[in-house]
């Protein structure tokens, strides 16, 4: 089934290709409303700004597809389209509608999200978890549509009883599949979330993680950083006024008159931001 993945959606799902038969229709932008199923919570603001300067000169190139619902037309596949039409100002875009039931909607939805690699660990078990609500799928039968093995699917459903705070940290990037994998093991939450500040507070690696969980069983003290000296209250004044600037860990790290300003940046597109807004 993975390889079948490979080859591409539209080998997955024959019926989202597009063809010279199909009848493409300019469907007004606010008749239209995004799929209800779409596990990925946030666009790359960036990129969709690329694409909308590609539809300025270009238009758009391959139509989106839509199905008819009570008020106007919900999106299957296009989304970023969509948006990035928005974004021009755009009235229309050019869209072939297609009959699909919820479920291949909500399925097409998550696989082409995975082909691309657009979620996060966290999206991407919640996404797992609704389709197997909304239509009653066993992990195995599950594995199957999405083209993955059974424990695959159980270590990221895993992820979802660990607490709202490493949930977070790990959709942020602060936290990797890796810690997140490592904590669920971990009994008590308490205790979860105490290894989760003292990972990110002293850049453990995964393996250092889970070190810290044997000892932790063992009754041993936790590894943390050498406490440092009283620091200079301007330079704690100047991170906090950075951090509010670049939303984002600041660390001024000061010896006698030179030093250096570090900038934490989670994943490609946090670095981006950083990036134009340092320009």
């Amino acid at each position: 089934m993975s390889k079948r993945l490979g080859r591409g959606l539209d080998a997955l799902i024959p019926s989202l290709s597009v063809n010279d038969d199909d009848k493409v229709t300019e469907i007004p932008l606010n008749q239209l409303r995004p799929n209800p199923y779409q596990p990925r919570k946030t666009f790359d603001d960036d990129a969709i700004k690329e694409l909308a300067e590609s539809i300025k000169q270009h238009g758009v190139i391959q139509p989106i597809i839509v199905r008819t619902v009570l008020k106007g037309y919900e999106i299957i596949a296009g989304e970023r389209r969509f948006r990035a039409s928005q974004y021009c100002g755009n009235a229309t875009v050019p869209a072939v509608i297609r009959n699909f039931s919820d479920q291949q909607v909500m399925e097409i939805a998550l696989i082409e999200n995975l082909q691309r690699e657009d979620l996060n660990a966290i999206e991407l078990s919640l996404a797992y978890q609704a389709l197997m609500d909304k239509f009653d799928l066993t992990q195995e039968e599950l594995s199957m549509k999405v083209g993955k093995s059974r424990s695959h699917i159980a270590n990221f459903l895993r992820l979802l009883t660990l607490p709202e705070q490493i949930k977070d940290n790990v959709s942020r990037g602060t936290l990797s599949m890796g810690h997140a994998r490592a904590l669920v093991g971990v009994k008590d939450d308490s205790r979860k979330k105490e290894l989760a500040d003292h990972a990110i507070a002293n850049e453990w690696s995964v393996r250092d993680l889970e070190e810290a969980i044997q000892k932790l069983d063992q009754q041993l003290p936790l590894k943390t950083k050498p406490t440092s000296k009283k620091r200079d209250p301007y330079i704690e004044e100047l991170e906090e006024t950075l951090r509010d600037q670049f939303k984002t860990t600041v660390k001024i790290k000061q010896q006698k008159d030179k030093g250096r300003i570090e900038l934490l940046y989670y994943n490609k597109q946090d670095l981006e931001r950083l990036l134009e807004l340092l320009k």
